[in-house]
């Protein structure tokens, strides 16, 4: 999947755990667990609002492109 999540990085750069996480943005652990392992299908606006403010960080911390090998390629 190109767009890769990066909540693992900042969760470690801050030391906080998934669940004090989960707790403070207003998430179930099992749902950080999909964002995290890269397995969701969308994010609302206003969840990844509250995972900014909760980690003071931009979208752009936690969400990346990396094109896919072979993608770009012959389109």
């Amino acid at each position: 999947m190109p767009i890769v999540v990066r909540i693992d990085v900042e969760l470690a750069r801050r030391k906080m755990s998934v669940g004090e996480f989960a707790e403070r943005v207003g998430l179930t652990p099992a749902n950080v667990a999909v964002l995290k392992n890269g397995r969701a299908k969308a994010v609302r606006f206003s969840t990844l609002e509250a995972m900014c403010r909760v980690l003071d960080c931009q979208p752009g911390d936690l969400l990346e492109f990396v094109e896919d090998e072979g993608e770009g390629e012959g389109r």
